[in-house]
């Protein structure tokens, strides 16, 4: 009887292993699979842009403060590119950048700010806005990577993405800090 018994929970065991193993095909073939490699082409285009977009705001800024948190985005930007990799590498994928149109659109908009603003804490309070306006869109791609990774059951790539998200929430309120503690006070006080 017991034999039967042990029998019955390993075949049910298996049953469910295989089940398991399935189900998890399955989602590597999903529509939400394919959505999650397209977003993370994506954002790797975007944060390989930003390695060469953050050092023209460095360039343009004036604020010690506001170059200190901009130089210490760009090294963690630099970590965030290797992650997005080991992500695609986790997914026995090649790591491809696909152009991000949002992105372009709010580096463009940065280029925009520093040429028109005058030097000085007008140009650093653009800088800043600019800079969150790219924070803001990094937060929403990585938390949506991040939910699509853990429906899909991608531990690992949540663990990386989840890093990256933290980084950028902690640079969005490293600017905001920045702002207020001068930047934006100095700008009101200028002459249009």
């Amino acid at each position: 009887m017991q034999n039967k018994k042990s029998n019955s929970t390993t075949n049910s065991q298996k049953g469910k292993q295989s089940k398991d193993n399935s189900s998890t095909a399955s989602m590597q073939s999903s529509q939400l699979m394919k959505l999650f490699e397209e977003e993370l082409k994506d954002i790797y285009w975007a944060e390989k842009a930003l390695t060469k977009a953050i050092p023209k705001m460095i360039k343009n800024a004036t604020s010690e403060d506001l170059i200190d948190a901009l130089e210490n985005h760009l090294e963690e930007t630099e970590q965030q590119i290797v992650r997005v990799e080991q992500v695609f590498e986790f997914l026995g994928k090649k790591a491809v950048a696909k152009k991000c149109e949002a992105m372009e659109g709010l580096i463009k908009e940065a280029v925009s700010i520093m040429e028109e603003c005058e030097e000085g804490a007008m140009c650093d309070a653009g800088i800043i806005s600019a800079g969150q306006k790219i924070e803001h869109y990094e937060i929403a791609s990585y938390g949506t990577l991040c939910q699509f990774a853990e429906t899909l059951g991608l531990e690992e790539a949540v663990t990386l993405l989840a890093a990256t998200l933290d980084e950028e929430k902690a640079a969005d309120e490293k600017l905001s800090e920045v702002a207020m503690n001068a930047i934006n006070v100095e700008a009101a006080h200028q002459d249009a």
